[in-house]
């Protein structure tokens, strides 16, 4: 039986013009190539799938071919470049730093870097995960990293910078890679798409996009996935099934249910969402999400059709204090043994927004409120000659006179127990 090559694997930019989303590493490098002015140590940080080993491989690549283009473009057909493809070229050596962590491990490393290299013209360390390495093996890199013989060129790798050694880096030329865009990831799958002839959504695309969150090699593999999940044509509704996400419809409910108040919703929503057995720290995700894309149609940053009408049942204050409500939350939600309750409590929560007032409301009617209990008596009535009249007597013969003290006190009663109500009992 043939083995089966996945799609990241079959698909990996075996140039430098494949590479998708970090269009000025590539520029950079490609320019180190024609000017012959390589360094000796190069140190690639960013998330996963983003291009940091494919970027290593692809300069050791380019600089041990045989054939390079006018470009700077590997020709993939010289014995080196078939090598290195195929991952036994004797030069090119790929050093795990999780596994071979160790100041052993870099001993040995510093004994080999001495060997000219027997076929190509440099031989190319590749350090996957460099950050994994400890302190004792770091400095024992330390001095070779500094002035390696002029035939031996460092590719670092790694998702956590922070945890690499400032000597380290000082001595290497960083690049950061950056997320890939949703746009990117769309366009490489639907490239992939038709090539290997499979029928996939647009809509199912552009969901796998979004939720692979700046990596490409994340999303291949979704699609890989979905490929061995369900038969061709691929639809929006395999998508949200395999990944465990819930329908857009939900949501749009829930927003109809904010603009009548409807409390009762609450309950019937939160049901739902246990018996389809959604993972609760995925489902506030899509929530936030789903808060976000309404203020950014709001703020006409975007233009989702679908959300204009759920755009026009909240203010923009509104859905910018149940983002932040929401983010507080969910922190709260996994600590939690009341999975459900405490579910509920933040969708009543969000059904009640719409009618609570703002702080800055509410602090714009407490100046009120204090402007009017600082205004001065009312002048005393005269009568037409100008003489001022008597204040009227009360039942027992004495004489009314208004106490403006008391009616201070009953206003400032008042604002206390409004703002208590508003603020929920809370002083912050």
């Amino acid at each position: 039986m043939k083995t089966y090559q996945v799609i990241a694997k079959r698909f990996r930019p075996q140039q430098f013009c494949e590479v998708v989303g970090q269009d000025p590493v590539v520029q950079t490098l490609k320019n180190a190539i024609r000017m012959g002015r390589l360094g000796h140590a190069y140190l690639f940080c960013g998330m996963q799938g983003t291009g940091k080993t494919t970027l290593a491989r692809l300069l050791a690549k380019a600089v041990n071919c045989k054939n390079l283009s006018s470009n700077q473009e590997p020709c993939n057909s010289c014995s080196s470049c078939r090598e290195i493809t195929s991952g036994c070229f004797l030069d090119v050596i790929e050093i795990d730093g999780a596994s071979n962590r160790g100041i052993d491990d870099i001993r040995n490393l510093n004994d080999t870097v001495i060997y000219a290299p027997p076929l190509g013209r440099y031989k190319v360390y590749i350090i996957d995960e460099v950050h994994m390495l400890t302190k004792e093996a770091f400095n024992a890199l330390l001095k070779t990293l500094e002035a390696p013989p002029k035939h031996v060129l460092f590719c670092l790798a790694t998702t956590e910078a922070h945890k690499v050694l400032p000597t380290i880096i000082s001595r290497c030329q960083r690049f950061d890679l950056k997320r890939i865009t949703s746009e990117q990831i769309y366009e490489t799958l639907h490239s992939i798409t038709k090539q290997i002839d499979i029928e996939v959504e647009d809509k199912a695309l552009c969901l796998l996009a979004k939720y692979a969150e700046g990596s490409l090699r994340d999303a291949e593999s979704l699609l890989d996935q979905l490929i061995c999940y369900e038969s061709s044509p691929i639809t929006e509704d395999h998508v949200l099934k395999l990944l465990g996400l819930l329908p857009l419809d939900l949501f749009f409910a829930l927003d109809e249910a904010v603009s009548k108040m409807n409390l009762p919703f609450a309950f019937e929503f939160s049901e739902k969402i246990f018996k389809m057995g959604c993972h609760l720290g995925h489902f506030l995700e899509s929530l936030t999400t789903h808060y976000r894309t309404i203020a950014l149609v709001q703020m006409k940053k975007t233009d989702y059709a679908e959300y204009e009408q759920s755009a026009q049942y909240y203010s923009k204050e509104q859905c910018l204090k149940i983002l932040e409500y929401l983010l507080e939350t969910q922190e709260k939600m996994a600590k939690t043994p009341f999975k459900q309750v405490h579910l509920e409590i933040i969708l009543l929560h969000i059904l009640r927004s719409k009618h609570q007032i703002s702080v800055e409301a509410l602090v714009e009617r407490l100046e009120k409120l204090k402007e009017e209990s600082n205004l001065p008596p009312p002048p005393p009535k005269t009568n037409d000659e100008g003489v001022e009249e008597a204040a009227p007597l009360s039942p027992n013969n004495s004489p009314e006179t208004p106490s403006i003290d008391i009616k201070r006190k009953i206003k400032h009663e008042r604002i206390l127990h409004f703002t208590s109500v508003e603020f929920n009992g809370s002083i912050r």
